[in-house]
């Protein structure tokens, strides 16, 4: 008896098993968005609409993925909006400046996240980024830029953006004649100042976004690169000096790697909302990871002229990790210098 109730068990089990409705994906039939935390146009808005026309391929149940931006003090009000009011369902990620996490560390105001508690998807490309200076402007080269009696105007979004920061530590480091303009609402309206004759120009603009976004006064010589703020030559630019060859000291040198090349990694950073259910988080960053590596997307940014470089949601948080535990001298360095 023992052994026939086992069988019927086991053939009940079956029937039960082949009857039951196969379980549709979360996000089948959904929309899932991108909140970009600047104007259009950018850097920021490029690489996440090249993202969006992608991702949905990878992600099970191939929702609809639209852009939407929401901008404001560098992305910090985006930042915020993905930590605090965004619902944690997988539907929502943020495409916000890792500038931020800076900001955070030496106690900025507006900060109303945790760094470490965002769900963290991943990073397209590390930011290789550059100061570029208009033609109209007259300075065309470092030696120009060292000795001009006037400070030059240059362009910010706000604190926490590589915008803001780069230029602030280069002031600081290589004692560079800048005065920083911020609170553009994007890259693309710094692009705009500085095409008026608002601005001379802007540092922190990444390379790989500059190439796409100003495409035409960069090959008509327009817009010239004068200096690059990145540990190695930029392939392309082999003949511009680097921020840190021109340090005249070990702690201008320690400054500029700390607060510029250590935090590079983190500029083009995709979070979720920290309470994300493991799974989802799982499956976003995998849909990442392999939009990165698909030949079709890849084909796309070639010719946006968008460079991919990426790291994992794990790299991502492993990099975060590292920056937060900083020594403390070299974190009130930074907040001497970037507030």
């Amino acid at each position: 008896m023992k052994i026939q109730r086992l069988w019927m068990a086991v053939f009940f089990g079956f029937i039960s098993a082949a009857t039951a409705p196969a379980q549709e994906p979360f996000h089948k039939g959904k929309t899932v968005r991108i909140i970009v935390g600047y104007s259009p146009g950018g850097g920021f808005d490029v690489y996440s609409r090249a993202i969006s026309r992608h991702i949905g391929r990878y992600i099970p149940g191939n929702p609809s993925v639209i852009v939407e931006n929401m901008a404001g003090a560098a992305s910090l009000v985006a930042a915020n909006h993905i930590y605090k009011v965004a619902k944690p369902d997988g539907l929502a990620f943020g495409s916000i400046n890792g500038g931020l996490f800076v900001q955070q560390l030496i106690g900025s105001p507006g900060i109303e996240f945790d760094a470490i508690k965002f769900q963290h998807v991943g990073v397209p490309v590390k930011d290789k980024s550059v100061c570029v200076m208009t033609k109209a402007s007259g300075f065309t080269s470092m030696d120009k830029w060292t000795t001009s009696k006037t400070p030059l105007k240059l362009g910010a979004t706000g604190p926490g953006s590589a915008t803001y920061n780069i230029p602030s530590i280069l002031k600081e480091a290589l004692g560079l004649p800048i005065q920083l303009i911020s609170g553009y609402k994007g890259i693309a309206d710094v692009r705009l100042a500085a095409e008026s004759g608002e601005l001379a120009g802007v540092c922190g603009f990444t390379w790989d976004s500059l190439k796409a976004i100003w495409t035409k006064a960069l090959d008509s010589g327009e817009v010239v690169v004068v200096l690059q703020t990145v540990p190695q030559p930029i392939p392309e630019l082999p003949k511009i000096p680097l921020a840190i060859s021109l340090a005249k000291s070990e702690d201008a040198r320690l400054l500029i790697q700390v607060g510029i090349h250590d935090v590079s990694d983190l500029t083009f950073s995709y979070v979720l909302p920290p309470a994300t259910p493991k799974d989802r988080v799982e499956i976003l960053r995998k849909a990442f990871s392999d939009t990165m590596k698909d030949s079709e997307f890849l084909a796309d940014t070639k010719k946006s002229r968008l460079g991919i470089d990426p790291l994992s949601g794990e790299e991502l948080e492993k990099t975060i990790i590292r920056l937060l535990k900083l020594a403390p001298g070299e974190v009130a360095r930074l907040k001497e210098v970037l507030k």
